[in-house]
């Protein structure tokens, strides 16, 4: 949060109970701490709306009103996206000291998802030679091939918003089909589904990783649809995604940028556990920064 506002990116909201909250800030050596904005959900103003809202959503789903009042009250996730959810903020950064799953799933709780786009994770990879996009890395463990063309359409719409024009490769552990093999099907698929589609933007595979990189592989494949190397990687299943984010991140000499969370009518980015300052402040700026889903 100090970081945040110092840097002039905009203000930080803390939700949580002031004592606490103020004694770690002196703990840390904050100055001034009565400069950022706590609010603590029990007592906050509108807890009695955001109570009322949320149990029309949740009413035919088994939750009772004292359900949602404990939620509003209780949870810290439910309620920041509560507060989205009224214009009372313009982005959302949680998941540090909870997992991705049940952070996701209480934003869930009040935050719908966007038609025809993928709630899914984007990783962006920098190096001092590229910057590729890499999907799905945190939501669908094993997409099908209609998946796998939605987790493409998304990831290249998320790449266009970073002034990238999308060149799409669907990877595989084999080029245009050799060798061959069951599950590369999957894959193969995906590019007929988006043939059938209206895309504006290149997109092949099935490609191996060192092919779909590689600027020349048109001069082998001549065929192909890519004008040059890939910059957005969609990945067979998310064991493959994360494995190769984190390794690129731990012993690549890349940087590995989220994974960033799409799909949501609001702005959210969850954090990984653990995440350090520099990782907070990466994750809010592209909440608050993100082309939003609101009517204003």
């Amino acid at each position: 949060a100090q970081s945040y506002q110092q840097r002039g990116l905009g203000k930080a909201i803390l939700i949580g109970r002031e004592k606490p909250i103020y004694d770690n800030m002196k703990l840390l050596g904050i100055e001034k701490p009565e400069n950022y904005t706590i609010l603590n959900a029990r007592l906050f103003d509108r807890n009695a709306e955001f109570t009322e809202y949320l149990y029309s959503r949740l009413q035919r789903k088994g939750f009772l009103r004292r359900d949602a009042q404990r939620l509003v009250n209780n949870d810290r996730n439910v309620f920041s996206a509560l507060m989205l959810h009224h214009g009372l903020a313009d982005g959302m950064v949680t998941g540090v000291t909870r997992s991705y799953d049940i952070a996701l799933r209480d934003v869930r709780l009040v935050l719908n998802h966007v038609e025809n786009e993928r709630t899914m994770g984007v990783s962006i990879v920098v190096n001092k030679s590229r910057t590729l996009f890499i999907a799905d890395t945190n939501i669908t463990e094993f997409p099908a091939a209609e998946d796998l063309a939605d987790i493409a359409e998304t990831t290249a719409s998320f790449a266009r918003q970073f002034g990238f024009e999308p060149r799409v490769a669907f990877l595989s552990y084999s080029t245009f089909g050799n060798p061959v093999g069951e599950r590369m099907q999957r894959v193969r698929k995906a590019v007929e589904i988006l043939d059938e589609r209206n895309i504006d933007f290149e997109y092949e595979g099935d490609l191996a990783a060192d092919v779909a990189l590689d600027p020349l592989h048109t001069l082998t494949y001549p065929f192909s649809r890519l004008t040059g190397s890939a910059n957005i990687l969609i990945m067979p299943a998310i064991h493959s995604a994360s494995i190769s984010t984190k390794l690129l991140d731990t012993v690549g000499g890349a940087t590995v940028l989220g994974p960033f969370l799409t799909g949501l009518e609001k702005p959210v980015q969850i954090c990984p556990l653990g995440a350090t300052a520099s990782e907070i402040v990466q994750m809010a700026t592209l909440a608050a920064f993100a082309p939003s889903h609101r009517d204003d």
